[in-house]
């Protein structure tokens, strides 16, 4: 998928040791970095299962759903518990999505003035979902030093391409030295405060590659709220039922 984050998306909080420690990615590492990263949750096609936990300082709740992807262009999210979500889905083809809820028996179309709307109640939006942006190729990036750096990480700063309707100012990535895999990375908004963060834990190894199973978003302008995302299983470039991202199969009862 074509998405920040996403790459979906989207790292460990930094252990303070000595002050400017001098941990530094070279030119060529930088590019190497990022297109790893953005590779990352990447393949011709995949399907899963995962579980979001959405918290905040009045509710929480625990989503587990099923979920394919087909290159950049498709994602279809079926949720299966708890009960009272059961059947609802959600179909992404390129920059356009729709939501299916089975109590109504209806299919809605998510519009523009409603893509940075909460997706199913997380801190995640409707447009992380259908993100058409990747950070290999529609943003600058470069080596950077950070104030109290952790020994044995690099991190990368990278800005959007100016012509490119991006919301974020810049993103700073976090990466482990020995492999790139990414432990944290940071959102900033077009004046340069934070936003927010994702925390990336727990790396296992799913159908031979590995990556993070654990992701923690981080609303910093939303106090007490969080999103994590657990991976339970994946597997990639696999043989997919062509009706799966169709409209016809939003309203398949579960």
């Amino acid at each position: 998928m074509k998405r920040i984050t996403a790459v979906m998306l989207p790292g460990m909080l930094l252990m303070l040791f000595f002050i400017r420690v001098s941990v530094k990615a070279q030119e060529g590492d930088a590019e190497t970095i990022v297109k790893k990263i953005d590779d990352l949750y990447r393949s011709k096609t995949s399907a899963g299962r995962m579980e979001m936990e959405i918290i905040t300082p009045h509710w929480s709740r625990t989503l587990k759903m099923d979920v394919w992807t087909e290159g950049m262009e498709k994602t279809f999210i079926r949720i299966l518990e708890p009960k009272k979500e059961r059947g609802m889905a959600t179909l992404r083809i390129s920059s356009e999505m729709w939501n299916y809820l089975p109590k109504a028996n209806k299919v809605m179309k998510i519009p523009p003035s409603m893509m940075m709307g909460s997706w199913m109640g997380s801190d995640f939006t409707n447009d992380d979902l259908v993100k058409e942006f990747s950070i290999f190729e529609d943003y600058d990036y470069s080596p950077v030093e950070v104030d109290d750096p952790e020994p044995g990480l690099l991190y990368v700063k990278c800005v959007p391409h100016e012509d490119l309707p991006i919301v974020w100012g810049h993103i700073l990535i976090a990466v482990r030295e020995k492999d790139s895999i990414p432990v944290w990375e940071k959102y900033y908004d077009e004046k340069s405060e934070l936003m927010r963060e994702i925390v990336f834990k727990d790396i296992k190894d799913f159908d031979g590659r590995e990556i993070p199973s654990v992701m923690e978003l981080t609303p910093l302008n939303k106090t007490g709220h969080k999103t994590i995302i657990r991976y339970q299983s994946i597997r990639f470039d696999i043989t997919l039922d062509k009706d799966i991202f169709t409209l016809r199969n939003l309203r398949k009862r579960i």
